[in-house]
């Protein structure tokens, strides 16, 4: 069948370029809604697939792989533009190959490949084939499911001319990774090439960051309404998955609710607890919208706070304003790792049991992407902030009680200059949610 021809299309050598040619860093990124319209030029979701397909296409060819094979649902669904619903996530039951200058075919689950050949006109029909490994060992590597799979994709790589060069590759059963080793292929990490693809985001991957950071503005203002004596930690976990999934989240991966005496250490969960007067409180919202996720804490206090928790904010604030005063293009990221505090500072032995308190991390289709910065990581193993990176930057203090402790998470777009932060729940100074 002949290859449907696109005029919108992003060859591989223009997509680094786009955001020099398709945004503007004078204006702030929007935050338009959940719907396309005929009177603003809002998402452009062919010329999002166009993109991300020529980003990873050409971190193909800046590597030393002739092709990737992936089972990671967030590296599918950056290739193909495809996605199944959020069961998929842990079932390693979908997977696509890149291979050389070909377009990517998927294999999909049972039916599923069927409704991309009629609903998802951006690849070629006979791309999408139906696929079967046998859903994490449930059904036995001696069926042959596995080798058959790994027979067919041996085949395709001598057919795009890259059978001769190592096939990389991000997640795998064990079994499929010993059925390709077994039809003589080299298998190497791919991983990291569809991270350096994944680390620079065009304009509308950031508008659908930037949109899905507006919802969990909204429920941090139902929060801090919301926040009293008499309320449980998981009573706002549920309000808050209610409301996002109201607004067009398609998926609340967690919510963190942490109260009172379980603020330090920080236990990264929720549980029943009474919310009661005094408390300092913080949350983490994660969830995707179209995808993009979120990663933005939050702390409260309930109708008063104490010196200790006041102090304990205002160091948290400090530590991530100093960092976030570094963020530009060019800047490395051990300099800004140096602006966390050091684990002693705050009460840990090591950096590796501190780790994630402060951190920064990207976000994209996953909730942990490139750049990650961290004192345990950053000051030997550095890298440089582009313009167009998206992360997360957090911090965390005990409070000098023993038991209180305050979180800050900001979400930041780096920009020509510096960094455009999308987080904009008021965050400046502690909030007292229902003041006595």
């Amino acid at each position: 069948m002949t290859k449907r021809k696109d005029p919108t299309i992003i060859t591989a050598d223009s997509a680094t370029k786009s955001l020099q040619t398709h945004w503007n860093w004078a204006r702030p990124v929007p935050a338009f809604g959940h719907t396309n319209v005929d009177f603003e030029t809002r998402v452009d979701f062919r010329r999002l697939h166009n993109y991300r397909l020529a980003r990873a296409k050409q971190a193909l060819k800046n590597s030393n792989l002739g092709a990737l094979l992936m089972f990671d649902v967030n590296n599918i669904r950056y290739v193909t533009g495809t996605k199944i619903g959020e069961w998929e996530r842990d079932k390693l039951c979908r997977f696509a190959l890149l291979a050389g200058d070909k377009e990517p075919i998927e294999w999909d689950f049972g039916s599923a490949a069927v409704h991309h050949r009629l609903f998802c006109d951006w690849m070629p029909p006979e791309n999408f084939r139906a696929g079967m490994l046998g859903m994490r060992g449930t059904v036995p590597p001696s069926v042959g499911l596995m080798a058959s799979h790994a027979k067919e994709i041996a085949g395709l790589l001598k057919e795009a001319g890259v059978a001769d060069m190592p096939l990389g590759i991000d997640l795998v059963e064990p079994g499929m990774w010993l059925a390709l080793q077994a039809e003589g292929l080299k298998l190497v990490d791919g991983q990291q090439v569809m991270l350096d693809a994944r680390e620079i985001k065009n304009q509308d991957e950031l508008i659908l960051l930037n949109q899905a950071a507006a919802m969990v503005d909204g429920v941090y203002q139902m929060i801090y309404e919301e926040l009293k004596p008499g309320v449980r930690e998981n009573d706002i976990v549920a309000r808050a998955n209610k409301m996002l999934y109201e607004m067009g989240s398609d998926d609340v991966e967690a919510i963190n609710a942490i109260s009172g005496e379980r603020c330090n250490p920080h236990p990264h969960n929720f549980t029943d607890r009474l919310i009661r007067p005094g408390d300092q409180a913080f949350f983490d919202i994660l969830q995707s919208y179209m995808g993009y996720r979120t990663c933005y804490y939050r702390t409260f206090n309930v109708g008063r706070a104490t010196p200790s928790q006041n102090d304990a904010y205002k160091k948290a604030r400090h530590w991530i304003d100093s960092a976030i005063a570094l963020i530009k293009p060019g800047q490395s990221t051990d300099v800004i790792a140096r602006a966390f505090p050091k684990c002693e500072e705050f009460g840990f032995p090591s950096e590796m049991a501190a780790f994630g308190l402060q951190f920064g991390h990207g976000l994209g289709l996953a909730l942990h992407e490139r750049p990650i910065i961290s004192r345990l990581v950053s000051l030997e193993h550095p890298m440089e902030l582009k313009a167009g990176m998206v992360f997360a930057i957090e911090t965390y203090c005990p409070a000098t009680d023993g038991f209180s402790g305050a979180r800050i998470e900001e979400e930041v777009i780096v920009t020509d200059k510096g960094c455009q932060i999308i987080s904009l729940f008021p965050a400046e100074h502690l909030p007292i949610a229902n003041r006595y």
